[in-house]
């Protein structure tokens, strides 16, 4: 299974969390404390996102981060953009050419290619908007690949060309 690294996924909480009071300012001591992320790590993702545009930092005694745009406006893909450091891609050559010494003769490279842009705009569609609507944890979603059959009573988002309701 593909996984974002700890601290990107630490951002997008943190980025979340903000989301929910975009118009006021906080401190990364008080989000380490709310989320229960270390201090330092807090830290780094605020720098981070701010560096990437995405936060406003305001120096001083009642200072702290706000979102630098609309919730609505800013997606998980630039969050990971903005702590990777890259357009995310799913292999190295997908995201940065050259980066791999098969490039020149792989068969599958514009396959992989094709996979990280279609998982860049799932991640480009969901927004920090979305993130702080609540959701059942009740019945989780199942990806499905086509042909195969979901779990009984399981949400369903199938796959491109995949049967089943979705």
């Amino acid at each position: 299974m593909l996984r974002i690294t700890k601290i990107t996924d630490y951002a997008t909480v943190v980025a979340s969390y903000l989301a929910r009071w975009p118009d006021e300012s906080h401190s990364a001591a008080r989000i380490s404390e709310r989320l229960g992320i270390a201090r330092p790590t807090v830290s780094k993702i605020l720098k981070l996102l701010a560096r990437d545009g995405l936060l406003l930092a305001q120096r001083g005694a009642h200072g702290g981060y706000t979102l630098a745009r609309a919730p609505a406006q800013i997606s998980i893909a630039d969050i990971i953009d903005a702590i990777e450091g890259l357009p995310a891609g799913l292999t190295e050559c997908s995201s940065v050419p050259g980066a791999c010494a098969l490039e020149p003769d792989c068969e599958i490279r514009g396959n992989w290619k094709k996979i990280s842009l279609a998982v860049r705009r799932a991640l480009a569609d969901v927004t920090l908007a979305d993130m702080v609507l609540p959701q059942s944890l009740a019945q989780p979603v199942v990806m499905f690949a086509a042909g195969k059959r979901p779990p009984a009573g399981a949400a369903t988002v199938s796959g491109a060309g995949a049967g089943g309701s979705g």
